[in-house]
């Protein structure tokens, strides 16, 4: 009997380990800037028009049976309903549970989906998907149009995306939009984390950890979102009829 086959792990796409392998000929080079410029137009006019969004960020991994799932995808639904447009990275998990909220709500549901070695589906749940090849232009995206970040429990990706969005604020980059980490249990030692050794040493104040805000309710968290939004940026548009008992409210 043979030796069960190891799975193959796919290579990288090849554009993105060449921009990233330093100097190229110089033809190559500008070829490369053309695509990377092409896919910025390409995400600019797609998203010009979505409206005032939020970007919710978490694992692509959990089943539809998971509490947070379910968790994100009242997010999504009252998110829309306070009329917010909900965008996410458009693939499975707790993207797809907002985008699933948002739709159920009749709201604007929004997908920046990537190119992955291991395919990334769009979910089903999209009024409006770009798929990028490029992390960075995405990462613009989900950024560039939205008045607050909703971070459900994920893995590197996560992280990434909400430390650097956090590093934007801090920098002046961009406003000073909320944040919400949603999942106490699993934030809390994150939040420890920033206070000490990063609070404690210096490398950040307690300004940078009022970014945050912590909590386990959905209510909680579009109530903070609703008030910064047409508190502190002067938004104002109709929210939308009262939350069913899609739910169980």
């Amino acid at each position: 009997m043979s030796a069960a086959r190891k799975p193959r792990t796919p290579a990288p796409h090849p554009d993105e380990t060449g921009f990233l392998e330093g100097p190229q000929e110089r033809g190559w080079e500008i070829r490369r800037l053309l695509r990377i410029a092409k896919e910025f137009l390409r995400g600019f006019r797609a998203l010009h028009f979505v409206g005032p969004c939020v970007t919710v960020f978490g694992s692509a991994r959990f089943a539809a049976e998971n509490r947070y799932y379910q968790k994100a995808r009242e997010m999504g639904y009252a998110l829309a309903q306070a009329g917010f447009t909900v965008m996410t990275g458009g693939g499975p998990g707790i993207m797809e549970a907002a985008n699933r909220g948002a739709r159920e709500a009749a709201g604007r549901s929004i997908g920046c989906n990537i190119e992955l070695a291991l395919e990334q589906r769009p979910n089903p749940y999209l009024d409006v998907v770009v798929t990028f090849r490029y992390f960075f232009v995405r990462k613009v995206m989900l950024v560039k149009y939205s008045y607050a970040f909703v971070a459900f429990p994920g893995g590197f990706g996560t992280l990434d995306e909400i430390l650097e969005t956090a590093t934007l604020i801090q920098t002046g980059k961009i406003s000073d939009f909320p944040i919400v980490l949603f999942g106490v249990e699993y934030w809390r030692p994150f939040i420890v984390y920033m206070r000490d050794p990063l609070l404690s040493a210096g490398t950040i104040d307690d300004r940078d950890l009022g970014f945050f805000l912590l909590t386990d309710s959905v209510d909680e968290a579009v109530d903070h979102i609703r008030r910064i939004a047409t508190g502190r940026f002067g938004l104002t548009y109709g929210a939308r009829p009262e939350r069913s008992r899609l739910f169980g409210e």
